[in-house]
């Protein structure tokens, strides 16, 4: 039976795209409740309530006009349209805030607006004048863009809303055979982490805001501070600590927050992409500490310190720091431009290329170099360790990891060639398109209020591609190009 349509798109996509901007609605209303401590900044609070309004009205709207079966599934590329659609409506009525204050223009409103959603947590704004309330709006943002709006559906109502929609925003793993309780259960440990984080803040003198703010951004991977100079700004080695231990959280697949949780750490440490994680960390923290920071602080030890943190930031690509990097070395610069790139782990909230999909490819060169020195009589077969336990490596899951890792080569070489075309340099270029395209959210100064909009628009487009993992905005783009297509055939036909 052929699907009903709604200007030109399936009732099934529109009614998903309704729900789901209904919940973005709900979700914008979430910073009014800084007005009970901060009563001076209800003024802004239409600011907030218009785009609700907006959005709620908008959704219900689109989800009442375009009503489907309730067992109706999502055919090929549809479940790619609604994460994409969806995204790019959170990202705009997420902006609306900024600009109905008359604090932000469009283009850094957006750019503010998709930092936040991506958890990427690069800022154009001076975050230590902003109002509380647009400073609780952003980390909100990064929780949610953290869990990702599927999964936040899928949580408060039913597991009916299907998995594909659910994979397709970067869930990677379901935690329990059902998915609604998979759900629930990755937002009851996300909340869990983030109530500690809260708490430990607090108890290490951390002011409650700011508390709030950090532990969201820091598990988010997100790197939204409330401080001009990050985590620096409050020089305590204890608070780098709990700040580090939430980014690895954050950067951990969901599914295996589950085994550290059950107590099954041999298990959790057996995980091929949390060994290679520990052993990035390990080579890179020493490496930098000693060829490049050592004496640049005073002393050895407040290197390593510094080093310690800095390398987890840019590796988990949540954009934290404890110092700016105008004195770093080229060496030091490269290294977090490198761990940038590979970034986090499958099905967490952090970005990059993925600590799974470069280690695939390179255990997949030990493998055929190995192989050379096999007897041809001999069968081997190549395993990894997933949440889940022993997983047989297919020539397919090899493949998909190298095409996506090129794909996410070529897109980084354009972004940084246009910020080079600007007259950027070219260390500086590489580090800055690595920090927006994997989400990480550390700068070396291009991002600004003042950078030309040719460069946020760039640094846009590099978000939301690291943040949507690239397949699904490509297979968005083709699945709508074929329904225009479609129609367009169908509509000459009939003519």
């Amino acid at each position: 039976m052929k699907k009903k349509k709604l200007f030109l798109i399936d009732n099934v996509i529109v009614a998903y795209i309704g729900v789901l901007l209904m919940i973005i609605g709900i979700i914008l209303l979430i910073p009014l409740l800084t007005l009970i401590a901060y009563h001076d900044e209800a003024r802004h609070a239409l600011s907030f309530m218009i785009p609700s309004a907006m959005a709620i009205i908008t959704g219900f709207i689109l989800s009442r006009a375009s009503s489907f079966e309730e067992n109706e599934k999502l055919s090929v590329g549809e479940d790619a349209v609604i994460v994409v659609s969806t995204w790019i409506l959170a990202t705009l009525f997420s902006a609306l805030p900024f600009m109905i204050s008359g604090e932000l223009n469009f283009t850094q409103a957006y750019f503010e607006a998709v930092s936040g959603w991506t958890t990427t947590g690069l800022s154009v704004i001076d975050v230590e004048v902003y109002q509380k309330i647009f400073l609780i709006h952003r980390s909100t943002m990064n929780f949610f863009g953290g869990v990702g709006i599927v999964l936040v559906m899928v949580s408060a109502l039913s597991s009916t809303f299907g998995m594909r929609l659910y994979n397709s925003e970067g869930h990677s793993d379901k935690l329990l055979p059902n998915l609604l309780k998979s759900s629930r259960m990755i937002m009851s440990i996300y909340l869990g982490y983030v109530v500690s984080g809260i708490i430990l803040y607090c108890i290490l003198g951390m002011p409650l805001f700011d508390a709030i703010n950090h532990s969201i951004a820091a598990l988010s991977t997100g790197g939204f501070g409330v401080k001009a100079d990050s985590i620096g700004a409050y020089n305590s080695f204890p608070i780098e600590l709990v700040t580090i231990i939430l980014m690895i959280l954050g950067t951990t697949n969901f599914a295996a927050h589950l085994l550290l949780i059950s107590g099954k750490f041999k298990r959790f440490f057996k995980i091929s992409e949390i060994r290679f994680m520990l052993v990035l960390i390990g080579v890179s923290i020493p490496l930098v500490a000693f060829t490049s920071l050592n004496g640049l602080y005073g002393s050895f030890g407040k290197g390593l310190r510094i080093a310690f943190f800095e390398i987890i930031s840019a590796l988990s690509t949540t954009g934290f720091s404890t110092v700016g990097y105008g004195n770093w070395d080229s060496f030091a610069i490269f290294i977090m431009t490198i761990l940038m790139i590979i970034g986090g782990g499958a099905g967490s909230t952090a970005g990059g290329i993925k600590l799974y999909r470069v280690y695939l490819m390179i255990k997949r060169l030990i493998w055929n170099l190995r192989k050379k020195f096999m007897s041809d009589y001999l069968v081997n077969e190549d395993v990894m360790f997933k949440p889940e336990g022993k997983v047989y490596i297919e020539e397919y899951d090899i493949i998909d990891a190298s095409n996506y890792a090129f794909i996410y080569m070529i897109i980084f070489i354009i972004g940084a060639s246009i910020m080079l075309i600007h007259g950027y340099p070219l260390q500086d270029s590489l580090f800055e398109f690595a920090s927006s395209l994997g989400t990480a959210g550390l700068s070396i100064g291009i991002t600004s209020a003042t950078a030309p909009p040719i460069i946020l628009w760039t640094e846009i487009i590099g978000m939301m591609f690291g943040r949507l993992e690239i397949w699904v905005i490509f297979i968005a783009t083709i699945k709508i190009f074929k329904n225009f297509k479609n129609e367009r055939f169908i509509t000459s036909k009939i003519n």
